[in-house]
């Protein structure tokens, strides 16, 4: 069971489809932008030391301000999405349901001692589910993708789309292969009538094991119906945004990581105040930050990655929505925005 988590290395077919991709390089994936995972400054004694000493506020000091949705009862005439925490989120939209990176089994590594999830966050079990018309994967890391849930959810998913790789690991874990659709970048596919999809750039990095970079890590663009969402990845900030902004025009949505980001690693994770430009980039309506208030990942309070983004999209006048854990967002609804995560202030 233990080993079975870290998946499966592509092969076969799916090999050959990678090693004649544009964006790889003796069977890697490659970032467009020159990228390094660490500073050159950076060491593991620098990394662990940082790590021994972060401050107590990295992890909450009390439950999560949370909502407990019921998802079987979840539909709008408009796209919604319920949060999850971290960069885990359900969309509904004229009975379709669209599922994000869920990761639900109460950790963020293969091992139970690390990345545990703060306490009110891990709400919802497989059976809270409804049949999930489309599951998106945006890559493989345990923070987003999570073998034991995945093997209970199984059932209710009707179709899979992921980033080129990936379904190597699915198909290891007994997913039928018929329903996963894996996409490298600037590839569409109309996956519903009036739902396309198509997978988009990241500047990351892939791997849950010694391997790196043998699948791709992928951000997407759903365009539904009369709308626009942007589905993020882990990424670091990037050019990309801007053409990609420039591509489809706008967003009424987008989805951008905020969090886990750190001095050693400026590369792959953006800072807050990136985001914020990412957003302006991308020309998104409303940004609603992801990839924060779940785990500890980094060395920063848990709080302060939304507190950052909060005044500097004030600064730049990006409108934001930060949804407590469980509570339902509409597009083109009035959402009274509450400051939940200071509840530690009171």
């Amino acid at each position: 069971m233990l080993f079975k988590r870290f998946g499966k290395e592509p092969s076969g077919e799916r090999l050959k489809r990678i090693k004649e991709a544009e964006n790889t390089r003796d069977a890697k994936f490659q970032n467009i932008e020159p990228t390094v995972l660490q500073t050159e400054d950076a060491s593991i004694a620098k990394i662990l030391n940082q790590m021994l000493k972060r401050p107590k506020s990295v992890r909450p000091s009390e439950k999560i301000p949370h909502k407990k949705a019921n998802l079987k009862d979840f539909t709008s005439n408009e796209p919604a999405v319920i949060w999850f925490g971290h960069s885990s989120y359900l969309l509904s939209f004229n009975g379709y349901k669209i599922l994000v990176d869920p990761v639900f089994s109460g950790f963020a590594s293969p091992f139970k001692i690390f990345g545990k999830s703060f306490s009110g966050t891990d709400l919802y079990k497989a059976e809270d589910f409804p049949d999930i018309d489309l599951l998106i994967l945006t890559y493989d890391h345990y923070d987003h993708l999570d073998y034991k849930f995945l093997k209970q959810l199984r059932p209710k998913i009707s179709k899979i789309i992921t980033s080129l790789g990936v379904g190597a690991h699915l198909e290891h874990w007994g997913i039928n292969a018929k329903i996963i659709t894996e996409l490298n970048w600037h590839q569409s596919l109309e996956i519903y009538k009036d739902l396309k999809i198509s997978a988009l750039p990241a500047r990351h990095f892939s791997g849950r094991g010694f391997k790196r970079d043998t699948s791709l890590w992928s951000s997407f663009a759903l365009e539904w119906e009369d709308y626009k969402i942007y589905i993020g990845s882990d990424s670091g900030y990037s050019s990309e945004f801007k053409k990609i902004g420039k591509q489809f025009k706008k967003f009424d949505l987008v989805f951008l990581e905020c969090g886990q980001y750190g001095k050693y690693w400026p590369q792959i994770h953006m800072l807050p105040e990136e985001t914020v430009q990412a957003a302006k980039d991308l020309n998104a309506e409303i940004l609603f930050p992801v990839h924060w208030g779940k785990f500890v990942l980094s060395v920063h309070p848990w709080n302060e990655p939304i507190k950052r983004l909060m005044a500097e999209a004030e600064l730049q006048q990006q409108r934001v929505v930060a949804p407590k854990i469980g509570e339902t967002y509409i597009i083109g609804e009035q959402f009274s925005q509450k400051y939940w995560w200071n509840f530690e202030e009171k």
